[in-house]
């Protein structure tokens, strides 16, 4: 019997990366929906969508991302981060199903100074990681089996990102401004699809380690240095300029430590870690073959 897996937000980043893999995966069938094809804050949509179809696995991309545009939406952000997340944990709930939902580094205040544990106590910074907060709460309140990954620095050949701003404006100026003074470890959104892909096949390990992981890629940088090893990786002549973030308004403050330790995920699901460079190299690859 085939397992149905549900992916939302398919049009994203992540839900791209996961149409890509779909295809090694033949012991499932996928069903991708975007906004379009069921926006998860109508609840009626939602609930006449798993009454219509058994859903094995849900794995929930959809998300509010605009950062900044959420200071002022915060209705829309909390819709969509919190009570769609947790109405698709409880229908999972109901119909037995694996629900896999996606959170953000953006849940820490960035004073850190050492990697975030799962455990690390909580304090969003804006009103995107607020949002992101009370979903995972929701998440677990409605189905306590759920897993959450959080994740960070999200970037891939699909969708808008840092690496392709990068690439465009590296044509088009002589010189830019990155910020020095937010660290984080970037993560290629196809290699989190992998490392989803690998959990939702670990049923039984899933069903006794149910909650909270962290995902990124290995190591620590700067968006400056990451700038950098852009620029490096095509050959641009453009000038990368470190700027601290006061140069730098954004109406959402970014925290400024956003390290996340892997440790835990990669203990109980066995799953590899890559280093930032070498997945950055694919996805340019991808980009400018």
């Amino acid at each position: 019997m085939h397992q149905t897996v549900l992916v939302t937000g398919a049009a994203g980043q992540l839900g791209s990366e996961l149409q890509v893999l779909a295809a090694s995966y033949p012991h499932y069938q996928f069903i991708f929906v975007n906004r379009s094809q069921l926006a998860i804050d109508n609840e009626a949509a939602v609930i006449q969508f798993f009454e219509q179809h058994q859903v094995n696995i849900c794995i929930n991309c959809a998300a509010y991302t605009a950062v900044d545009k959420a200071e002022e939406d915060t209705t829309a952000a909390y819709a969509i981060n919190a009570q769609a997340a947790a109405l698709l944990a409880s229908c999972c709930r109901q119909q037995q199903a694996m629900y896999i939902h996606i959170s953000t580094d953006y849940v820490f205040n960035g004073l850190a100074t050492e990697p975030y544990t799962v455990n690390h106590p909580v304090d969003p910074v804006n009103a995107y990681g607020a949002s992101k907060l009370k979903g995972e709460a929701l998440v677990q309140q409605q189905n306590p089996a759920s897993i959450i990954i959080r994740t960070s620095w999200v970037y891939s050949s699909f969708g808008n990102n840092f690496v392709k701003t990068m690439l465009r404006l590296m044509k088009d100026r002589p010189l830019i401004n990155v910020v020095n003074d937010q660290v984080g470890c970037p993560t290629y959104a196809a290699d989190l699809a992998a490392v989803i892909l690998q959990i939702a096949n670990q049923p039984l390990v899933v069903q006794a380690n149910p909650g909270i992981y962290h995902y990124s890629n290995s190591g620590v940088i700067s968006w400056y240095q990451f700038a950098v090893a852009i620029k490096e990786m095509l050959g641009s002549d453009c000038i990368v300029n470190p700027i601290p973030s006061i140069q730098y308004p954004t109406p959402a403050k970014r925290p400024g430590y956003s390290v996340l330790d892997t440790t835990k995920i990669q203990q109980v699901f066995n799953v590899p870690l890559t280093g930032w460079k070498d997945s950055l190299q694919k996805c340019l690859q991808l980009l400018q073959p």
